[in-house]
């Protein structure tokens, strides 16, 4: 991939651009934008738990990349006024790498794991009785000098973020008590994060600029505040003084970012299913090996996207084109995708 499919994939994010993001998060649910249904079930369950003295039972969040998990468990911590340490799946590689996190935990604190779908079998199985009964069972010594060792946690919230939901072990999965599905941001709310990001970038941005800006971001604030960076760079080297929707449009254009969004690799993959596959049906990995990605970053960065705005199917024989998608590239709909 080169920058500009970066600026949508999310992929490829260095120490800046994360300091950045966590500059723009809010720090309280009021100041959250969007989710609307999961902020009012997340704000009856923490002021319960507050009433009881009670650490908030386990959360766990899934959907798209880039919709605000790690944010909102931050806030879920700041409203529980309680710390919160982050690691993610990958990172915890041993039980011992799992008991010295628990062990850091004050109670009521947040333990807060992304990627939690690639834990490590071994280190999952430890969660179970961490998360159900607060403690774990650990190994002291090797040899004849091995003997186990019960180890009691203090009670503690874990908060588990993936993009593929179905990848949990059910066991996993059922020790969350709360469960939460994100999905893609309304153009609306899109447009209050682009006016709230902008003041805090001291950036002037005009109604239709934003709307506009909104339109284009796959319905994902992370992207929406990077293309108004992007934006912002350019409306700066032309001596705009404000972004207006004729800026965005040529910048955007620029980038190669559509008006719904889609960037080259979304125009290549549906192109392909097309010219190579009459639009499908088409199997995920035969799709990814087409266009030279990873069939796992097709399943996770693009296709739910194509998926959300009805641009492709999903069928037991693999994923086919719509006719919205057809028309929105400019191509005639065969007669018999086209027919009922």
């Amino acid at each position: 991939m080169d920058d500009d499919q970066h600026l949508l994939s999310g992929e490829n994010v260095d120490g800046q651009e994360r300091a950045i993001e966590t500059s723009l998060r809010p720090q309280h649910l009021n100041e959250y934008i969007g989710q609307t249904n999961i902020k009012h079930e997340l704000t009856v369950y923490i002021q319960a738990a507050k009433a009881r003295s009670e650490s908030l039972d386990h959360v766990l969040l899934y959907g798209p990349p880039g919709l605000g998990k790690t944010t909102l468990a931050m806030v879920i911590a700041n409203e529980m006024q309680v710390n919160i340490r982050t690691t993610s799946g990958p990172a915890i590689e041993k039980p011992g790498d799992l008991v010295a996190l628990l062990n850091e935990l004050e109670p009521g604190d947040v333990l807060f794991i992304d990627e939690i779908h690639r834990l490590p079998k071994i280190v999952e199985e430890m969660l179970y009785s961490a998360m159900e009964d607060f403690f774990v069972d650990i190994v002291v010594g090797q040899g004849p000098t091995a003997h186990p060792v019960h180890f009691p946690l203090p009670p503690f919230t874990l908060i588990g973020a993936t993009t593929r939901a179905g990848l949990l072990s059910a066991p996993l999965r059922d020790r969350f008590g709360i469960v939460e599905h994100m999905d893609y941001y309304k153009v609306d709310e899109l447009e209050q994060i682009v006016f709230r990001t902008a003041s805090i970038f001291q950036t002037r941005i005009e109604e239709a600029g934003a709307h506009e800006l909104a339109l284009r971001s796959r319905g994902t604030p992370r992207i929406a505040n990077r293309l108004l960076k992007r934006v912002r760079d350019f409306a700066q080297v032309d001596g705009r003084d404000s972004i207006d929707q004729a800026v965005v449009v040529s910048a955007l254009n620029l980038l190669r970012v559509d008006n719904q969004g889609l960037d080259e690799i979304d125009i290549k993959l549906l192109k392909t299913m097309i010219k190579f596959y009459r639009g499908g049906p088409v199997g995920l990995n035969t799709l990814a090996a087409n266009i030279g990605e990873e069939a796992e970053t097709v399943a996770e960065m693009y296709e739910p996207y194509l998926l959300q705005i009805g641009f492709i199917n999903r069928t037991p024989r693999g994923r086919v084109v719509t006719p919205a998608a057809y028309q929105h590239l400019g191509i005639e709909v065969p007669k018999e995708k086209g027919e009922k």
